[in-house]
């Protein structure tokens, strides 16, 4: 049988994808041209016409990007940090929504709420957040669409606080539902790396609400979208909890 070949500019596509860095409406429309060419049409039966089976190539194609990039992460491997004078003014506001829709949290009566597999499943005050061991740190935010900026955020680490509330540290998945309506999850290696942080402040101020007031997870060795923010629920769980963005197609894991 002969052997079709790949043009250049289709392995170079190829290989985005496997690195994450296609967006994805280029990969949809990529994933259709290839399969013009019977390449994926052979391996997966899927059909040009066929929406639903493109949709679903795509989210085995993303799974497999997962299983690839936690297996690359290094747990003990720092993300770049900055000196003050490297910090982006203004720093960008980023949701999924306009700036002026970002949700009004009140202070006094929020609540942090914690389930799943977890010993202490209190509620937490802001007033007790605050009033736990802080650090700071100035790295690196990297959107999916393409813009990075510095910024310096202040917190308690979260693997701290999953060791003080007596997380299941075996558990695979550690989830987050916001004030927003937003939802993601992360993996536990990322959850414990020493620079994810439980941000409260930003730039040595309370953090503002165009930045996630009054809770805001930073994961800098993550992309933009694994860092949510107005975080009102953490959950510990071993069952696969999607996220807002990764049930649409984007990648799970997000590795920046």
């Amino acid at each position: 049988m002969k052997t079709k070949r790949i043009d250049p500019q289709t392995a170079d596509l190829i290989v985005k994808d496997a690195l994450g860095e296609l967006h994805i409406p280029a990969r949809r429309a990529f994933l259709r041209g290839a399969v013009t060419l019977g390449g994926l049409s052979m391996l997966t039966g899927c059909s040009i016409s066929d929406e639903p089976s493109i949709e679903s190539l795509l989210m085995k194609v993303s799974r497999f990007n997962d299983k690839v990039q936690a297996w690359l992460f290094d747990p003990e491997r720092l993300a770049p940090t900055y000196p003050a004078s490297m910090i982006t003014r203004p720093f960008p506001f980023n949701a999924f929504y306009g700036e002026n829709k970002a949700p009004i949290v009140d202070a006094e009566s929020y609540r942090l709420e914690v389930s799943g597999k977890v010993a202490d499943k209190h509620a937490w005050s802001l007033a007790e957040l605050l009033a736990l061991p802080h650090t700071e740190q100035i790295t690196r935010h990297i959107c999916v669409e393409g813009w990075s900026a510095i910024g310096r955020w202040g917190g308690l680490p979260f693997g701290d606080f999953l060791r003080m509330v007596g997380a299941d540290l075996s558990a695979k998945y550690v989830g987050f539902k916001c004030a927003d309506g937003y939802h993601t999850s992360i993996d536990m290696p990322t959850a414990l790396h020493p620079q994810t942080l439980m941000a409260l402040s930003y730039d040595g101020e309370t953090l503002p609400v165009r930045y996630g007031f009054p809770l805001k997870l930073r994961i800098p060795t993550k992309l933009g979208y694994k860092n949510p923010k107005h975080v009102q629920a953490i959950f510990v769980t071993n069952s696969y909890p999607g996220g807002y963005w990764e049930d649409q197609g984007y990648n799970w894991f997000g590795g920046s």
